[in-house]
């Protein structure tokens, strides 16, 4: 049950999936058209690849699909906990994950595919960041998981069944950001091309430094408060 969820999940999860979307939309209008936020799409593509003896794009698609797992793996490396709270090395994940989108640009400029792979690497950093919070599963770079848990509650409160509201709103809120960025992402994409994934950078690098600002305050603050009660 959400008993309660903290300002910077609710705000954390909205710009999370914005960037995500944003992302997302690039990766499609690209030259490559590629899905780099989820990959059940790049699955069902490897397959077919397969059982026609692509080869060369069957490489392709299994690098795609490393490289988001990579990222997701590095994230497990750094943060070491699936709980989703404060105090978690997520501005040192939000850091890498804005070097990597930033060092994609110039590649998908060139047309070269590393910049999907690092674009890919960028989302699994991001979706390995957001795991569970007070039961709720957060996930940021897709909305399947999401539009099913909505699906699910709203059939549970048709059959007169208790709903909790802070879970339908959180799914919501994840949903929204996704489709807003990708709304945003394909505007950017017709006046600024690859280097639309600068603002999503710029946006996860502004995210890193409220975060370990935030950090910042709330030691200093429980270090102010440990040395009052000491006095």
């Amino acid at each position: 049950m959400l008993f309660q969820l903290p300002r910077w999940v609710w705000l954390g999860g909205f710009v999370l999936a914005w960037v995500a979307g944003l992302v997302n939309v690039v990766g499609y209008l690209s030259f490559e058209h590629q899905a780099v936020t989820h990959l059940t799409g790049t699955t069902t593509l490897l397959g077919a690849a397969l059982a026609q003896g692509q080869w060369g794009a069957s490489g392709h698609l299994l690098a795609v699909i490393a490289s988001f797992v990579g990222g997701a793996l590095l994230s497990g490396l750094i943060i070491g906990d699936g709980a989703l709270r404060l105090g978690r090395r997520y501005g040192m994940v939000l850091g890498l994950e804005t070097i990597a989108l930033v060092l994609a640009v110039p590649l998908l400029e060139h047309e070269l595919i590393w910049g999907s792979y690092l674009a890919g690497l960028a989302c699994g950093l991001q979706n390995g960041m957001g795991t569970t919070y007070s039961g709720a599963v957060v996930r940021t770079t897709h909305v399947t998981g999401m539009l099913t848990d909505l699906g699910l509650a709203l059939g549970q409160w048709l059959r007169g069944r208790a709903v909790e509201p802070r879970r339908l709103t959180l799914c919501l809120v994840v949903v929204s950001g996704f489709l807003l960025g990708a709304l945003c992402g394909a505007h950017l994409f017709a006046a600024l091309h690859y280097a639309a994934l600068y603002v999503s950078a710029a946006t996860t690098f502004a995210l890193a430094l409220v975060y370990w600002l935030y950090r910042w305050r709330t030691h200093a603050g429980g270090l102010a408060g440990k040395d009052h009660a000491d006095r």
